[in-house]
């Protein structure tokens, strides 16, 4: 990858932005207002509208880094090790970390010829690094010797790579192959629950709950959406309800104190 990127607008509804650097809504303090009557319960017949608003509001928010890197580079490789450092790390580690991965090795032949020493420090200071150096050279060399090199398109045979969940065998087969899947990570499970669309305790289950009652037609940029939405405005423990744009259409299940 080059070492400056160009601001790119997503066509499906996430805002420009740059791996170098994430440009975040001023954390301006609001003051709290009082509580506005609560929603009922988001279905399958109210997210529409609700997607259609965040779908209005995403191009003001920053892109999810590993949808940056699968749109910008079209690369189902680049995106399945990208989502393997975005685990349990900031976005702007993960970006950096990818950034000086990729330009020293971007294939699988290639990466899997790195030191393990070199690889863990190439990647540095992403969350458990050595331990994904390690899960990294594994998933490298498991596409070389039962897949020609090739990032496969189905989740199920994705799963079977050592290392690589749910989360990351639906963000590959989503961004990279747009192929339909649900992408479930903490935001997608915590607003999913929030809404009242599902109630789950995993993500895993969220996954299964929303695959019943999410129209399959927004499956793809459910995640896309809520991940921004989640990082920028709905917020684990203190959501900005002040500022939200669908906060009339919202239960609020489970919040106990917003700005």
């Amino acid at each position: 990858m080059p070492s400056r990127e160009p601001a790119l607008s997503l066509s499906k509804g996430i805002g420009a932005q740059r791996l170098k650097g994430y440009t975040r809504m001023n954390s301006t303090k609001t003051a709290v207002t009082p509580r506005p009557a609560r929603a009922g319960v988001v279905t399958a017949r109210r997210i529409g509208p609700i997607l259609k608003i965040l779908r209005r509001a995403a191009p003001n928010w920053n892109a999810p880094v590993v949808t940056f890197i699968g749109v910008q580079t079209g690369d189902p490789f680049r995106t399945l090790i990208s989502c393997v450092l975005s685990l349990r790390t900031r976005d702007e580690t993960t970006a950096a970390a990818a950034r000086r991965l990729f330009d020293r090795a971007a294939t699988p032949a290639a990466i899997a010829a790195i030191a393990p020493r070199d690889l863990a420090r190439l990647i540095y200071p992403v969350g458990f690094y050595r331990t994904k150096a390690k899960v990294i050279a594994g998933i490298c060399r498991d596409l070389i010797e039962k897949h020609g090199g090739r990032v496969p398109d189905e989740i199920e045979v994705l799963l079977e790579l050592k290392g690589v969940g749910r989360k990351t065998a639906n963000l590959v087969v989503t961004e990279a192959y747009g192929k339909p899947g649900i992408c479930v990570d903490t935001h997608v499970h915590r607003i999913s629950n929030r809404w009242g669309l599902v109630k789950t305790t995993t993500p895993e289950k969220t996954e299964m709950a929303l695959r019943e009652v999410l129209p399959r037609r927004y499956w793809i940029e459910y995640n896309r959406l809520l991940v921004a939405f989640g990082q920028t405005i709905c917020n684990p423990a203190s959501p900005r309800c002040s500022i939200c744009p669908i906060s009339a259409r919202c239960p609020r299940i489970g919040v106990t104190r917003f700005r």
